[in-house]
């Protein structure tokens, strides 16, 4: 059986088997699987009540960002630079736009798909950005929210500097493979 063959087989047996091997693990230590799986429900859906609040202002700040017209005003600005560091202006916005939201950042990819092709530089670019950066306010707002942390620290700089070093090293990687 080839590499692939055997990759193909784990993929479409493993989430199968983790489920069950979950549930025979409960069982054989005498777990009320159900019980707790209910109970896990529950926790969960609180957690989420708890954290619409966040995630209500995340999705309102990027719609307002990209409607405002400032995301425009900034590629405008920033493509001199970006140029000059092989970066299309045109792929700029998912990088702008990720931290903030993913689904936004998903639909502007789509467009460039569209305009460009997704054989094309820029659409080549713009998916692996999307695949290299975070939705760092949207993760933040889940995970501080949903334990109650307030003062985020340091967390917003370190993921904001990770989703600019996925984007710098997306352009580097694209410009080796793909120019």
């Amino acid at each position: 059986m080839s590499l692939a063959h055997a990759a193909a087989a784990v993929s479409a047996w493993a989430i199968p088997l983790l489920l069950v091997g979950i549930v025979a693990a409960g069982l054989a230590r005498r777990v009320r699987v159900y019980e707790v799986f209910v109970e896990g429900a529950r926790e969960g859906f609180d957690v989420a009540v708890r954290i619409i609040p966040y995630l209500v202002a995340i999705l309102v700040a990027a719609g307002m960002f990209r409607a405002s017209g400032a995301m425009d005003a900034l590629v405008r600005a920033l493509a001199p630079l970006t140029e000059r560091l092989g970066m299309p202006a045109e792929a700029l916005p998912p990088a702008l736009l990720r931290p903030l939201s993913g689904s936004g950042t998903l639909g502007l990819v789509s467009e460039l798909m569209k305009a460009h092709g997704p054989d094309s530089f820029v659409g080549r670019l713009a998916s692996t950005i999307y695949g290299s950066s975070e939705t760092t306010f949207y993760v933040l707002a889940v995970y501080f929210g949903a334990v109650g942390v307030r003062r985020t620290r340091h967390a917003v700089l370190a993921g904001l500097l990770g989703d600019l070093a996925g984007a710098v090293a997306a352009v580097l990687v694209c410009r080796l493979l793909f120019t």
